[in-house]
């Protein structure tokens, strides 16, 4: 568990990796996002965004940077969790980087799913395309009306009529869902309300061009609609879908959750650490280019234990986060969700503070247009509520340790009651 070293045969990819932000999306990146400011249709790519875009994918693949998130899997790389929690890292430098190597969420947790759950008949339909990068996904959980925190909560309701699935309900924030791309979503729903908590939800393909899947129009995340991915209500209303589309049979939603939301926190939160570094080295460059009151930025106030302080906080997340993938990877996702707990609770939550300090030393450019930092801030404030609010978190964490005192109590009153006293026989006697 603490050993936290990258594998000797995972360090050339890194490299690689490094070298392909480096060469072929670093170039790209300003143009490809101020295009968004001038197309017509904000919910589309124009050709020369997906020149771009495809070009740098081509050179992934012609690199052999393809698809090397699936943990120990025939059809990427066959990293360690570990591994690739040194990767996400870098990837979370650049917001194309993911998407030209094929490893965006939500299509990584999507194609887990499917390769490890799905029928034959299911990955030649969507996880091939979804491999090859031809297509995109969404998952669609979230509910606008119940506190979806509790899974539980669920109410988008499924029946099964005449061999097809019958959907009703309405989901929002629903990232992804506005590309064009987009198009297979897996939906969380209630199929059994009458089973047992854990056995009421089941997890359903559902194609977006499916009649009766309405887009009522995007949410907005601090007045974004990060167009064109987009994070989309949609209404569905007698959604009929076949009933081989149900995956790994019915009931089994909190099951599938399980395959997916431990790597996939990881990925974020190694992604965020990413960001906090690119948020670091922002700051520094700002606070030694500028001067004020007869000193450069950096000189004042607090401004070098600030920089201090962050430098301490990534490194301990780091630290943090790889014992968390270590122990996906050694004791198995449901034993490491405490370890996943504590990441997805302590790293969104720091990085938007050093972010949020970063944009303190630019002054009002920080908040700006000129300056990624606030579009930062804000992925990095939604990630505090994407993968479960912090409360959910803090919870699980607090009980098992509440839990783990109590046995370990439990287990110290059985051994002393097991010990004879002092001076009878056989003890000092």
């Amino acid at each position: 568990m603490n050993n936290l070293e990258m594998s000797d045969g995972a360090k050339p990819l890194l490299n690689a990796v490094v070298k392909h932000i480096r060469e072929n999306v670093d170039p790209i990146s300003d143009e490809f996002f101020a295009i968004n400011d001038t197309k017509e249709n904000r919910w589309s790519h124009t050709e020369r965004q997906m020149e771009l875009l495809e070009g740098a994918k081509q050179k992934a693949r012609e690199s052999g940077l393809w698809n090397f998130f699936l943990p120990n899997a025939e059809t990427g790389e066959g990293l360690s969790n570990l591994d690739y929690a040194y990767i996400a890292a870098e990837l979370g430098k650049n917001p194309l980087a993911s998407e030209t190597l094929n490893c965006s969420a939500p299509d990584t947790g999507n194609m887990e799913v499917l390769e490890r759950i799905g029928t034959e008949e299911q990955k030649e339909k969507w996880l091939k395309p979804l491999l090859a990068g031809e297509i995109r996904s969404a998952f669609a959980m979230t509910e606008p009306d119940v506190a979806s925190s509790d899974a539980k909560n669920i109410s988008t309701s499924a029946v099964l009529e005449n061999g097809e699935w019958v959907i009703n309900g309405e989901k929002y924030y629903i990232s992804g869902a506005g590309d064009p791309r987009c198009k297979i979503m897996i939906v969380m729903v209630k199929t059994s309300p009458d089973a047992e908590p854990f056995r009421q939800q089941s997890q359903i393909l559902v194609p977006m061009d499916t009649p009766g899947v309405e887009i009522l129009g995007p949410m907005h995340v601090f007045g974004h609609d990060d167009a064109p991915h987009g994070h989309m209500h949609i209404k569905f209303t007698n959604v009929r879908v076949p009933e081989s589309n149900m995956l790994w049979g019915e009931g089994r939603g909190f099951e599938i959750s399980q395959v997916r939301l431990g790597p996939g926190r990881i990925h974020h939160c190694m992604r965020s650490i990413g960001q906090a570094e690119k948020a670091l080295d922002l700051m520094i460059e700002r606070g030694l280019s500028r001067v004020a009151f007869g000193k450069k930025i950096v000189d004042l106030g607090k401004n070098m234990e600030t920089i201090s302080r962050a430098k301490i906080e990534i490194e301990s997340m780091r630290l943090l986060v790889l014992k968390a993938a270590k122990a996906m990877d050694v004791l198995g996702n449901k034993e490491a969700r405490i370890w996943v707990s504590m990441i997805k609770a302590k790293v969104p939550e720091q990085v938007c503070d050093i972010i949020d300090q970063a944009m303190q030393v630019h002054g009002a450019t920080g908040i700006s247009q000129w300056s990624p930092l606030s579009g930062m801030y804000a992925q990095q404030r939604t990630l505090r509520y994407a993968d479960g609010p912090d409360e959910v978190h803090h919870h699980v964490i607090a009980r098992n340790e509440v839990k783990t005192y109590q046995e370990s109590n439990a287990r110290q009153a059985i051994a002393k009651s097991h010990q004879p006293e002092r001076g009878s026989s056989g003890f000092m006697g």
